[in-house]
């Protein structure tokens, strides 16, 4: 990138860096950051392109009528994110909300994270200044047991919201193939399939959210959340039906195979 930022300007949730202007239209100004925002800009964690980091959601390209209906579950607590999301809800005005909405609903969503199937990951830790997992200084691998590990593919440029340097999500061996028949046909868990109501393609229907190419931690944690009850709504309450006979296999199985989908 041409553009250049003093360090503090960028550290905070304030005033994200906006790395490549001319690969997106004109951001308002909840996305990027000004006098009179009262929380987060959305750029922060979205990133001004909507991709995100695992911690957050990917919304790029997605329903303006469905991020708006989101948000209005976080404002009102059916949607459950007292840390975080709840408080910048209730702190936005509708109108910044629809902004924020019709902006990233406008942005093509691209491919942010490469799904590798193997028994030995990277061993890893959090990196708690990038809420992120990082490969240890030393190297070496660990198995990966049931889980999802899911690492940056450069630590540095990811600290700096860099919307072209993407992730790595190392999952168990099989889940791809495991997860692909879970989504298409329910298996044997005798559940719906997806495409039913995220489309045949399983890039979003109407007002449905696209799934492909979702990053597998943001998935499988949503499918916890919505087995547990922290997402509420008339889409989750279905929802929490059609993922309430999943095991946890299942469900990183799915999240497998969603991420390793091209987004579009």
């Amino acid at each position: 990138s041409p553009i250049e930022y003093a360090a503090a300007k960028i550290a905070g949730n304030a005033n994200p860096p906006d790395w490549f202007p001319d690969e997106h239209i004109p951001a308002p100004r909840i996305v990027k950051g000004e006098a009179g925002v009262a929380m987060m800009a959305c750029g922060s964690c979205h990133l001004m392109t909507g991709q995100g980091h695992p911690e957050a959601a990917d919304i790029a390209g997605l329903p303006a009528e469905y991020l708006i209906r989101q948000m209005n579950y976080f404002k009102s607590g059916a949607r459950k994110d007292d840390s975080r999301m709840g408080p910048i809800a209730k702190a936005t005005s509708d109108e910044d909300v629809r902004r924020s909405a019709e902006y990233y609903a406008a942005l093509k969503p691209s491919a942010f994270v490469k799904v590798i199937e193997t028994a030995t990951p990277p061993k890893t830790y959090v990196n708690t200044a990038g809420r992120h997992r990082i490969p240890v200084p030393e190297g070496g691998t660990e198995p990966i047991g049931s889980r999802i590990i899911q690492v940056p593919e450069d630590a540095m440029r990811t600290q700096l919201r860099d919307p072209h340097s993407g992730y790595i999500a190392y999952v168990p061996p099989g889940s791809i193939a495991r997860g692909e028949a879970l989504v298409k046909t329910g298996g044997s868990r005798k559940t719906v399939a997806c495409a039913l109501c995220h489309g045949d393609d399983l890039r979003g229907l109407g007002e449905v959210p696209r799934i492909a190419g979702m990053q597998p931690v943001y998935l499988a944690r949503q499918l916890i959340c919505l087995q547990n009850g922290s997402s509420a709504g008339t889409a989750a309450a279905l929802m929490k039906k059609v993922v309430a006979k999943l095991s946890e296999e299942d469900i990183i199985s799915i999240s497998a195979y969603l991420g390793s989908l091209p987004p579009r």
